[in-house]
Order: structure tokens, then sequence, then C-alpha cells
């Protein structure tokens, strides 16, 4: 079950056309879902190597970053077992525009990171809940435990956020990302991939 907080924090849902081109091109959504674990795991070691001095940042991110990179591992033993060739597959607009709209100066800096890592996490989470329900058993368990990993990660990059910085700063960041986000899933997307937009939009 999705946690509910997060569907009211993204401010909108997966569109039904990207669930139903998810299902037609099953191979492009788990190559690209292996590659997202692996960027999920640099941008934690990112942050351990900006902001090395601080013990709880590094030794949250240095955890995430060794799950993120085992989930790489069982999707890419899943790509294995459906005799899927590895190739390589361009990354969506969706994290490199996020990120563009990352402020410069610190602190600032650290904050909208911290959120946008948070938008990242909750909208796999809510992919996940998206497409499980209509995937074979193996994926299906397999995302629907991945969709409680996802959950914890959204409230601890967000927790963060809240540490470094006040309520009212994290909320400002949080509606401005929440914008670009939307603009994002909702918007027409010419390739597919596991966070690319609406394909019809």
């Amino acid at each position: 079950m999705l946690v509910p907080e997060i569907e009211e924090f993204l401010g909108c849902s997966t569109p039904t056309p990207w669930v139903e081109e998810a299902l037609v091109n099953q191979e492009i959504l788990l190559l690209d879902h292996k590659n997202n674990e692996m960027k999920a795991a640099s941008s934690a070691l990112a942050l351990i190597g900006r902001y090395g001095d601080d013990f709880e940042l590094c030794n949250y991110m240095s955890k995430l970053a060794r799950e993120e990179l085992v989930h790489h591992e069982q999707v890419l033993r899943i790509i294995k077992r459906r005799n899927i060739r590895l190739r390589p597959v361009t990354a969506s607009r969706y994290a490199s525009l996020l990120r563009s709209a990352v402020r410069k100066a610190e602190p600032h800096r650290l904050v909208d990171t911290l959120v946008v890592g948070a938008f990242i996490e909750a909208r796999s989470c809510e992919r996940f809940k998206s497409i499980a329900p209509h995937l074979d058993d193996e994926l299906k368990q397999f995302y629907e435990g991945l969709l409680h990993s996802e959950a914890r990660h959204y409230q601890h990059y967000l927790g963060f956020a809240l540490r470094f910085a006040g309520e009212a700063e994290v909320n400002i960041a949080v509606d401005r990302f929440r914008v670009v986000e939307r603009g994002l899933i909702m918007s027409r997307d010419e390739q597919f991939r596991f966070h690319s937009g609406n394909p019809q939009g």
C-alpha cells in the first residue's frame, strides 16, 4: 500500500497511458530501472563526497548506496532470467531537469538536492504501485517489495532536508519542485522510460 503522504507530496498520479506503455515495453522498463538503481547509489555517494563533514548524512547515504546496489543486482538477475540483452539505454529527461532547478549556493543547494531526492524516491514508489498489479507474479512481488524501500528513502531524504533547514524553507522548496515534477510527469514525452512523462500528453 502506498504511504498516504506520498500521494499528497507528489501532487499528481502516473497517467494511465504511461502504465499501458510500460506493459508493452517491459524490456526498456527493466533496463532503465537497472540504470536508475545504479544512479541512485551514485547520488548517495556524491552526497557523501560533497558533505563529508556530517556524520549522520554520510552514515545514512553509505547504507543507502549499498541498498541501491543490491536492488541493481536484483534487477540484473531478473533481466538475465528473462534473456534480455543488456544494452545502453539513454537517460530520461526527468532527473536531469529536476536537478537543473537546484540552487547553486549553499545551504540552499543541499536542501534542494535532498528535496529532489525525495521526489525521485516518492515517484519511484508511486510508479511501482501503479504498475505492479498488471505484471506477472515475479515482477509484481519484486516491485511491491521495492515500493516499501522507496517510501523509506523518500522519508529519509525529506527528513534530512528538514534537519538542515527550517520547515518553512523546505516547504517552499517542495512546492517549487512539485510544479517542475508534475510538469515532467504530465506533459508529453517522446521516449518511454521508468520516470518518463505522458506518452499521450
